[in-house]
């Protein structure tokens, strides 16, 4: 459910950015046990800096879906439903911070039976939407156990260990399935867009 505003400029249709600037090139699907929800906010639909959609289109099994608010019964669809029908956990992916703790955290949870739920929007608004989304915080939460300095250098972050959408689900999938040829590709493959980004920023 890709709920996208128009825009007078011609826009790739898979990734929706100017064709100018289409970042299909950089999409490699792979194919994870783990199932992958995003839940992206409206605002980052067509931010140049975003990566939630560049995160959808190389993972086979994940869904995007648009919204800051959802309503009680589509947000319970999105969490207890799957691609493949087999029935899974949802748990979100989101720091025990004292503004929303956790209620409990995730454990002993396999991939296989894993949907993992990822915020894609700005710290601030992610916060807004786990307010706002009240089933969200009864999930079980996902702590990353280390997280290096972020290398999204075309985006501010107030802390080096704030991760872009991204960077934080690589590193979960690689923390849940216990295989680093995941976060090898992704990695590649951020790391080329993001290399790519830095060119169309203006000299200072």
């Amino acid at each position: 459910m890709d709920n996208t505003s128009p825009s007078i400029r011609p826009r790739c249709p898979q990734c929706l950015r100017a064709l100018r600037t289409c970042i299909c090139k950089w999409v490699h699907p792979l194919a994870t046990q783990t199932e992958v929800l995003i839940l992206q906010h409206p605002l980052e639909v067509h931010q140049a800096k975003g990566s939630g959609r560049l995160l959808h289109l190389n993972l086979v099994a994940s869904r995007l879906h648009i919204g800051e608010t959802f309503e009680p019964e589509v947000l319970h669809h999105l969490l207890h439903s799957s691609i493949d029908g087999h029935p899974r956990q949802a748990v979100l992916l989101y720091p025990d911070t004292s503004s929303m703790p956790a209620t409990h955290f995730a454990t002993n949870i396999a991939a296989n039976d894993m949907t993992l739920v990822v915020l894609d929007a700005t710290w601030k608004k992610s916060l807004k939407m786990l307010h706002a989304n009240v089933p969200l915080q009864s999930l079980p939460r996902l702590l990353l156990d280390k997280v290096p300095a972020s290398q999204y250098k075309i985006r501010q972050a107030h802390r080096p260990d704030q991760l872009s959408t991204f960077e934080a689900t690589s590193l979960a999938l690689v923390q849940v399935e216990h295989n680093q040829t995941y976060g090898i590709a992704l990695s590649n493959t951020f790391n080329s867009f993001i290399e790519e980004q830095m060119t169309y920023i203006p000299a200072r």
